[in-house]
């Protein structure tokens, strides 16, 4: 009898500023046979620093692995930026108001930066990076360590758009909004890196009404954290994005590490990022055309299926893996 080939984990770090969305995206990493999370890296971005340190903690506990993940506190600011926390999203503890109860672990004392500059060390050309955050712990990691994006096998990034569309100025995604700065140094950095943008997340991550109602009929532990953690961004979006639910950007992005097929359509493209126009602070500018001569320096992802999105969603909350 022919031995089942085994399948080779992805030693993954997700690097978060964990909110309701977040919270599902770092259950992708904890819970799926594919990936092997080394950390988690927390940066300053939806709410209070502390108060996402608490939620990552949390979170671990709920895939009950709790004591196996380290969790590293990173920067607590943009570079150079003041910004908006934006818990009239999320919450105001990020979790949906559901204010729970502090982890039993507890973060680890080393600061994320040197973390991630460790990790990448360890495991030189195996490691990938999940950033769904603002972009300033990987920035600071490339200025300690300029020789990074040759160690890092890839880096996976929830941010930006490719055709304008902001989600907190109508040219920029939260994420790059925040930090500018930190985003133009990570883009430009190097790194083999692939891009999901705003709009690829507002076309196929969302989940309507029908959708937020047949999770509610599973009543599992992992259905009933997601229900809780995301019952006041999925009212938000609705009321003043007006889309037809929540969106889940991050779990879309993590989605795609674990199924790289859930990203249909990557095409090569030089991208940069404006921070220094206060009205398109933040804006992620895809060269379309190529007219800036410049080589290809992000995979841009410009279509995904949003049915095997919601797929790989339902078996994690059902608690098939």
């Amino acid at each position: 009898m022919a031995k089942a080939m085994k399948v080779s984990k992805v030693p993954l770090i997700v690097d978060t500023d964990t909110a309701g969305d977040d919270t599902v995206a770092l259950l992708f990493a904890l819970k799926s046979p594919m990936i092997d999370l080394k950390a988690v890296t927390i940066c300053a971005g939806n709410i209070g620093f502390d108060q996402e340190v608490e939620n990552a903690l949390y979170t671990v506990e709920v895939a009950g692995r709790s004591g196996e993940i380290p969790v590293y506190p990173g920067c607590r600011s943009p570079l150079l930026r003041s910004w908006k926390t934006v818990g009239h999203i999320h919450g105001e503890d990020g979790m949906g108001n559901s204010h729970f109860p502090k982890a039993k672990q507890r973060p680890e004392p080393q600061h994320a930066v040197q973390a991630i500059v460790n990790l990448a060390n360890r495991y030189a050309g195996q490691l990938v990076i999940a950033g769904i955050a603002p972009l300033t712990n990987l920035a600071v990691a490339c200025q300690l360590d300029p020789d990074l994006p040759k160690k890092v096998k890839q880096v996976y990034l929830m941010a930006g758009a490719n055709q304008g569309l902001g989600n907190v100025t109508p040219a920029a995604e939260f994420n790059v909004w925040v930090d500018p700065d930190a985003a133009k140094i990570v883009f430009e950095a190097g790194f083999n890196l692939t891009m999901v943008g705003w709009e690829i997340c507002v076309r196929h991550s969302v989940l309507d009404d029908a959708a937020w109602d047949e999770i509610a009929r599973w009543e599992t532990d992992l259905s009933e954290f997601f229900l809780r953690v995301n019952r006041v961004a999925h009212q938000f979006s609705k009321r003043e994005q007006r889309l037809a639910g929540g969106t889940h950007p991050d779990a879309l992005t993590i989605a795609g590490i674990i199924e790289p097929s859930v990203f249909t359509s990557v095409k090569d493209r030089y991208l940069t990022v404006e921070n220094r126009s206060e009205l398109t602070r933040g804006m992620t500018v895809v060269d379309e055309l190529g007219v800036l001569h410049r080589e290809a320096n992000t995979h841009v992802v410009y279509e995904a299926d949003g049915a095997k999105f919601k797929a790989l969603l339902y078996e994690l909350l059902q608690e098939r893996w």
